[in-house]
């Protein structure tokens, strides 16, 4: 499942690498989510003389759906055991898919999520290091997962479609599905780690931490972010409570939640007033993370000189 937006520099060294894989008859899905540049021009210049052993699928969507709606839409038109996750600016090994599956079939098809290790490459493809994401097979349980986060990446992730059918799509407005998915397979059949770079990730892809020219760019940054991790929590309750533990996934999150719903508010419609006393009402958020966000809402022109200087600093 390639999924792409904006990205007509490198989907089709993408979808390149999906077409050279070497494990036989993959159907392979190519999505583009309204993308504003060439991008889907190129990825049907990519596919259109195509006539090797894969089937392949090409949509564009009408409107953006973003990464988790994405996905699920995806998923859902996928009729493979199996569904791999491909990005647009990032290159699959040609043995990626043979590779995983070859440990998955020989594991008695055990696993509900497979990752591998990323290779480091940059804006040009020069390759700087591997990059070792966490062992998933130390993980069985909700204390373990609770205890020490995984570092997880999505982009080198295969997923059982059965996570789909147990689960149910991820909620749209989610950009960051990889730890989702890994809650839902450590609480299911379990995940498995290949230490073995099969995937080219690109620096500098979609999740990257922008670079803001003015306050009112910085804003929407915390406002998209805050959409995003207010998802990723709902996400993550309800996952919990199909497997019983929704009540500890809640007190985890609980703190997570109490900044989520400040941001959300402090951002929001509401009047000054209102706004003054939640900054000193909120007790379940650390008072300086309170402060900050209050300024970044109702004043980020204090913020100018900041970025005037940034910028020309910069230049």
């Amino acid at each position: 499942m390639l999924i792409t937006f904006n990205q007509h520099d490198t989907v089709a060294d993408a979808i390149r690498g999906a077409l050279a894989q070497t494990w036989p008859s993959l159907e392979i899905l190519i999505s583009d989510d309204a993308s504003a540049d060439d991008t889907f021009a190129v990825a049907e210049r990519c596919v259109r003389d195509y006539h090797g052993p894969h089937t392949v699928r090409l949509y564009r969507n009408e409107k953006n759906l973003g990464i988790s709606a994405h996905l699920s839409a995806l998923a859902a038109r996928a009729s493979g055991e199996m569904l791999f996750i491909a990005a647009g600016d990032d290159i699959s090994t040609p043995q990626r898919v043979e590779r995983v599956m070859r440990d998955w079939i020989a594991s008695g098809r055990r696993y509900d999520l497979v990752a591998s290790d990323l290779q480091d490459i940059d804006s040009e493809g020069q390759a700087h290091g591997v990059l070792r994401v966490t062992d998933l097979d130390d993980y069985h349980s909700f204390e373990a997962w609770s205890a020490n986060r995984p570092h997880v990446v999505g982009a080198a992730h295969a997923w059982a479609r059965r996570l789909f059918e147990e689960f149910g799509p991820i909620a749209p407005g989610i950009y960051g599905e990889d730890q989702i998915m890994t809650f839902r397979a450590i609480m299911s059949r379990g995940a498995h780690t290949l230490h073995e770079p099969l995937v080219q990730y690109r620096r500098g892809g979609l999740s990257r931490k922008r670079k803001w020219r003015t306050p009112k760019d910085f804003v929407a940054r915390i406002k998209l972010a805050n959409i995003n991790g207010t998802g990723e929590t709902r996400q993550l309750v309800s996952d919990a409570g199909k497997v019983g533990v929704g009540g500890q996934m809640r007190a985890l999150l609980a703190r997570k939640a109490a900044r989520e719903t400040y941001v959300s508010e402090v951002f929001g419609e509401a009047p000054l007033g209102r706004k003054i006393a939640l900054l000193f009402t909120s007790k379940d958020v650390d008072f300086g993370f309170r402060v900050k966000m209050f300024v970044y809402a109702t004043c980020p022109w204090l913020l100018s000189p900041f970025f005037f200087v940034k910028w020309h600093l910069r230049g």
